[in-house]
């Protein structure tokens, strides 16, 4: 099944409110309104669990001497799954600011990184990263993430995650800021997404047995 775009989505909660449908996101006044809420509701749905379509690598390789290095393209939403050594085949741990902040000082050996901290965001709006010991030369570090895909913006952007739940949940939105008009109330359609919500996430859990966590939103 091909992927819902932005303007089929916002068309596809028009026609629930007995709307027009439009050619473009910004046809109209209130077309412009429910493509906010779509986007409001595609950052609610992919917050809500690891969804296999967000999950994504990204590879930074460690300079010499240097133990800050920036995630480049990570920015800040995403969530970790893992930290790979690749160059030594080994998984590095997760350690707090404070226990860092205890090697660094006590304990200023190089060699192959062990340890990380996520640690600042750089200028560009990646996040850094700390890693112990300090790299005594260039290794792969696999990071892999869960992250989100930017805001919907152009008519033809595609929506990574399930489009119903977004769908329900925008048009949910729509009912609670324009009041009860005699058709499906906001509640009954909030309803409606969070089941919408609940069967996608049950069916994605099916095929990966250790994602059973969500978050109710």
């Amino acid at each position: 099944m091909a992927l819902k775009t932005y303007l089929e989505i916002v068309n596809d909660v028009l026609i629930r409110l007995r709307e027009s449908e439009v050619t473009s996101v910004n046809d109209t006044a209130y077309s412009k309104l429910i493509s906010k809420y779509v986007v409001d509701a595609q950052r609610q749905v992919e917050d809500a669990y690891n969804w296999n379509a967000l999950s994504n690598t990204l590879t930074m390789v460690t300079v010499p001497e240097l133990f800050n290095a920036v995630l480049v393209g990570s920015g800040v939403r995403f969530r970790l799954l893992d930290v790979i050594d690749d160059t030594n085949d080994t998984i590095l741990t997760y350690r707090s600011t404070k226990e860092m902040n205890d090697l660094f000082l006590t304990t200023r050996q190089a060699g192959k990184p062990m340890y990380y901290n996520f640690n600042g965001v750089s200028p560009e709006g990646d996040t850094q990263v700390d890693l112990f010991p300090v790299p005594d030369g260039q290794y792969t570090i696999r990071f892999n993430i869960i992250q989100p895909q930017d805001p919907l913006q152009f008519d033809s952007d595609t929506l990574l995650v399930p489009a119903e739940p977004v769908i329900f949940l925008a048009y949910a939105k729509a009912l609670a800021e324009r009041g009860e008009d005699g058709g499906m109330g906001s509640s009954e359609a909030y309803t409606l997404y969070q089941q919408s919500l609940s069967d996608h996430i049950s069916n994605e859990s099916n095929l990966f047995e250790e994602e059973f966590i969500w978050i109710n939103t």
